[in-house]
């Protein structure tokens, strides 16, 4: 008979001596980034609110209205987690599907939005990868992606295929963490989510992969908003406007396919 390892029998996703290398060129980082959602799934609603400040839903409804929604309008919701950027934009009429390549995380989705009266359609959550979409080309009217893209393997690689999916004109939306420009933002900024949250965060999940830890390094050697831009336009785009939040720890970007 054989049992299943528990979160702490299995290895961390991320050690410390990972992160003081680059964790975006790790050879095996899409696995990583695998496990370690696959570890914290149960309480990552809960982490981003409080490590949020509450702040997290708002920053979604944001990019759902920065964006532009029509009713009917086809959504792929890339990333989508445990759906809470779906559900914004399902509120706001549109047709959603939202892809993960973690099950685990698909399966909170999928309780959520099972126990939800307020939405006329619901989310259709899927298991797929953000380089390789299941979907025909020009297919969607909006592609989103939340606190992802740094996440994917190859990003540029994940931006064409946004680029494919999407009707020509159809809108892409980018929310990812940036660096505020206030120097003292910055640097309050930099010892929380440095030093506060990885030790709040990890005890609140109960998390031996390393996710916390992992995160603030992932932002601090991901693309800066600009360079993210430059990202978006040269998989085809044209880029319509940047949107700081928060005092800029996160910045929507939205896009028009050409």
């Amino acid at each position: 008979m054989t049992t299943q390892p528990t979160q702490s029998s299995k290895p961390a996703a991320w050690t410390a001596n990972d992160l003081a290398a680059d964790p975006h060129g790790a050879a095996d980082k899409a696995d990583r980034v695998q496990r370690m959602f696959a570890a914290i799934a149960g309480s990552y609603d809960l982490n981003n609110r409080l490590h949020s400040f509450f702040q997290d839903q708002r920053w979604r409804r944001k990019a759902v209205a920065l964006v532009g929604i029509a009713p009917g309008d086809r959504v792929l919701d890339v990333a989508c987690g445990t759906g809470d950027l779906s559900e914004a934009f399902a509120r706001a009429g549109a047709l959603v599907t939202g892809v993960d390549f973690t099950e685990p995380m698909l399966e909170i989705a999928r309780r959520k939005v099972a126990r939800r009266s307020d939405l006329d359609r619901r989310p259709d959550y899927r298991q797929g990868d953000a380089m390789n979409l299941a979907f025909p080309d020009r297919s969607f009217d909006v592609v989103s992606i939340a606190f992802g893209l740094r996440n994917v393997a190859e990003p540029a690689r994940a931006l064409r295929e946004f680029h494919r999916v999407l009707r020509p004109g159809g809108r892409l939306v980018v929310l990812e963490f940036s660096e505020p420009r206030q120097p003292i933002v910055a640097a309050l900024n930099r010892i929380y989510s440095g030093r506060v949250m990885p030790l709040t965060a990890t005890l609140l999940a109960r998390d031996r992969s390393g996710a916390y830890r992992y995160l603030p390094r992932s932002v601090q050697t991901f693309a800066s908003a600009e360079a993210l831009a430059a990202m978006v336009r040269e998989a085809g785009f044209e880029v319509r406007r940047q949107k700081a939040m928060t005092f800029g720890v996160c910045t929507a970007t939205v896009a028009i396919a050409r």
